[in-house]
């Protein structure tokens, strides 16, 4: 019964998509309001975390925690321009370098932190 209900739910929302004139611009709105929640909630669960191991971090040193924070920039960066950079081959090769590079410079901080 559960399962009948979710289903006509959902034909109901795509009936009201398709048929009501501006349904269309409707379903974006919508869409980004769960896309910027969800950004929102990534960045609560940064803060977070940055205050939960807060000292972890301080103790890392000035250039470890450097590195880290440059590495975390340049994944988002890279990641906020993926369409742009996805629009050439070029573009594609270097989101590939960039994230890998940033990957390795968190991996790398993380196994000289554990090193010690």
């Amino acid at each position: 019964m559960v399962i009948l209900r979710n289903v006509v739910i959902i034909a109901a929302i795509a009936a009201v998509v398709a048929l009501v004139p501006g349904g269309g611009r409707g379903a974006s709105v919508a869409s980004q309001a769960v896309y910027l929640v969800f950004l929102a909630t990534l960045g609560w669960f940064a803060s977070i975390s940055y205050r939960q191991h807060r000292v972890a971090l301080y103790s890392l040193g000035d250039r470890k925690r450097t590195i880290l924070y440059v590495a975390a920039g340049v994944a988002t960066l890279t990641l906020t321009a993926t369409h742009r950079l996805f629009a050439t081959p070029a573009g594609s090769i270097a989101w590939l370098a960039l994230i890998a590079a940033s990957a390795y410079a968190v991996f790398a901080v993380i196994w000289s932190a554990r090193r010690y």
